[in-house]
């Protein structure tokens, strides 16, 4: 559909990329990956025609249609959500409304008069048209559209001006997969993207009849969505093919043989050099000495693979330990006027958790990190802090907090003492601020930026209780990785939420679903949550429940079992966690054995309640881990 010849872009002095050359097929998934500022998104504009080349040509085949998604700045206003989506079909619509038309020309004319064959011949090739265009169903499509990228019905019926800029960007995209281009460019098609509408717009891509382009900086949506990859490193570019995770195994691949002939081809010149500087003067060597000079001449140089960024791994400063319980809430509920947001939600946050909150936008996952803050009060209940909690809060809008006249570099040193300045500028880099940048004032940063920067004097903070409200928005791989290392790391206690699914499934040991006024405590990680409410589960112990039959039929006529397929890399990974939770439970009955022998020697009243409340912890603990245990136990079963 369009094809790149020798391809170059220049930005100023500087070289984005040279001599590239690629051929977009009709059923391309395509993935475009690179360090900032390498010509990702410049590459995407080509490709849409907004931007030219400066070297190489360009050529599209004729009637194709493409449809483009920048980062940001789409703004629409005018009509309601629905009738903007609408307008995609106006062309399709004209010809509903010509149809109409010919229909009540028809019915005038009768079918004896003379221009009725033309009208009905019209009139029966535009319905042709309409209905293999699925013309009737039009209605149906944006509405599916809408809710997959999270707008509910009430929100149809709003003028667009009213949303956001975020939600206008969905608003944009909804309208892009309703046209179905020939060639579909998503720029960071995520970034406004809750975690429900990336799955949706997963499963849609997935279905998509037509080619596509992308970038993300989400890896997991990457993996899934496409088939071949497109790297821009160091001016040029390289294609792998299949999905992220096959690209960086084959990048490495691809690095190490590069390395190794690099290597072996300069052992090979010194080896020529050696015999050539030894026999350059002696006669009788002077045939096998040209020889080899010219053997050099003609040698086609293997070039070293380029330098990659270091990896920064920072750490968490230390701080002290916290009780072994790091927060509690005993029926808590939080109104907002009328509307009821949460009610009777009870939990307990261990010293050590990293928990995600997941649930759709509105559900209250927000909210319920601003309570874990203190930043709002309860309704009803009782929220306590544990021992010695060292809190920290990041909010979506953290930069809005930070003094605008001071340099990102100085905030730093003011806050880790311990660091050196080069070690600050090692992590300022990570976050995408290098060189100069480290001096700019946090008043002259973008809100992207100041996002960045914020997320960087986090891993600053010596707390033991982190409170993150998304904070992977705004960054790119680079830093997510950073962030994520350090996270699981910490000795301390994480709550955070998170649309990035691979950092979801690498940070997280427990789920909290905020869904309905209630939250919903699941064990594992964002995969082992998935698993959980897919219905498998059910379906497995209802399984377990059935009753057996009163008669049984004889030993050679029984079927096989039925089984449940898993992953043996999760099977295991579940049989570690079920002998893990079999220790827990035996020091656990140790524990209130001792607490109850404890309780039945009085010392003195406040000893005695303080053991009590002790017993009553321990076997709270106790049988919610026995309860873990029984699950996981029927699923090895079920599953062996």
């Amino acid at each position: 559909m369009i094809q790149l010849s020798g391809a170059g872009k220049r930005y100023g002095a500087k070289t984005l990329f040279e001599g590239l050359h690629w051929l977009v097929t009709p059923n391309d998934r395509a993935g475009i990956v690179g360090g900032n500022g390498t010509g990702k998104s410049t590459l995407l504009k080509i490709l849409a025609g907004i931007e030219t080349l400066d070297y190489g040509g360009i050529t599209r085949m004729k009637g194709i249609t493409i449809g483009y998604l920048p980062q940001e700045g789409l703004t629409l206003s005018g009509r309601t959500v629905f009738a903007e989506c609408m307008t995609v079909f106006d062309s399709l619509r004209a010809k509903a409304t010509e149809m109409e038309s010919l229909a009540h020309q028809m019915a005038e004319l009768g079918p004896d008069d003379e221009a009725y064959a033309a009208v009905a011949d019209r009139y029966h090739r535009l319905q042709s048209e309409f209905a293999v265009r699925d013309g009737y169903s039009l209605e149906a499509k944006v509405g599916a559209v809408l809710t997959g990228l999270g707008f509910p019905p009430g929100d149809w019926v709003r003028p667009t001006e009213e949303f956001s800029g975020g939600w206008q960007m969905r608003i944009a995209l909804a309208k892009l997969l309703l046209e179905a281009p020939n060639l579909l460019l998503l720029d960071e098609p995520t970034n406004h993207l809750d975690l429900e509408a990336r799955n949706w717009l997963e499963a849609y891509l997935a279905g998509y009849p037509h080619a596509y382009v992308l970038i993300s900086h989400d890896r997991y949506f990457l993996d899934v969505t496409t088939k071949k990859v497109l790297e821009i490193w160091n001016r040029k570019a390289y294609f792998y093919t299949g999905n992220y995770d096959q690209y960086l195994a084959q990048k490495a691949e691809r690095l190490a043989q590069q390395e190794a002939a690099y290597r072996n081809q300069q052992d090979k010149i010194r080896q020529l050099e050696a015999f050539i500087n030894r026999f350059r003067y002696k006669a009788s060597k002077a045939k096998q000495v040209q020889s080899r000079i010219k053997e050099l001449e003609r040698m086609e140089k293997v070039e070293p693979p380029p330098a990659e960024e270091k990896t920064v791994h920072f750490q968490f400063p230390p701080a002290k330990a916290s009780g072994r319980v790091a927060a509690e809430f005993r029926n808590v509920a939080k109104h907002y006027g009328t509307k009821k947001v949460f009610e009777g939600v009870n939990f307990t946050i261990e010293r050590g958790d990293r928990i995600a909150l997941v649930g759709v936008n509105g559900a209250g996952k927000s909210t319920l990190i601003k309570l874990l803050a203190g930043l709002e009060p309860l309704t009803a209940g009782e929220y306590t802090l544990g021992h010695n909690v060292a809190l920290e809060y990041f909010a979506q809008d953290q930069y809005k907090e930070m003094d605008p006249d001071v340099r990102l570099l100085d905030d730093l040193m003011a806050v880790a003492t311990r660091a050196t300045q080069t070690e600050l500028r090692g992590l300022l880099g990570c976050f995408l601020f290098s060189e100069d940048d480290v001096f700019k004032k946090v008043g002259v940063l973008s809100g992207g930026e100041r996002n960045r920067f914020a997320v960087a004097r986090i891993l600053l903070q010596p707390a033991n209780f982190l409170l993150l409200d998304e904070p992977t928005n705004h960054l790119d791989m680079r830093a997510k990785d950073v962030l994520m290392h350090a996270l699981e790391s910490y000795a301390g206690t994480v709550v955070f939420v998170s649309h990035d699914r691979y950092f979801l499934d690498r940070v997280a040991t427990r789920v909290f679903e905020v869904a309905g006024g209630e939250v919903r405590v699941y064990p594992g990680n964002y995969e082992d949550y998935l698993w959980r409410v897919s219905g498998q589960q059910a379906a497995m112990d209802q399984d377990m429940a059935r009753p057996p039959a009163t008669e049984p039929p004889q030993e050679a006529a029984q079927p096989p079992l039925a089984r449940t397929r898993i992953n043996p890399m999760k099977l295991a990974k579940m049989m570690d966690k079920c002998a893990e939770l079999e220790v827990e439970i035996a020091s656990l009955e140790k524990e209130s054995a001792a607490a109850e022998r404890a309780l039945s020697v009085f010392v003195s009243a406040a000893e005695a309640g303080r053991q009590a409340a002790l017993l009553e912890q321990l076997r709270e603990k106790h049988q919610r881990l026995l309860a873990e245990w029984e699950e996981l136990s029927q699923s090895i079963e079920a599953a062996s």
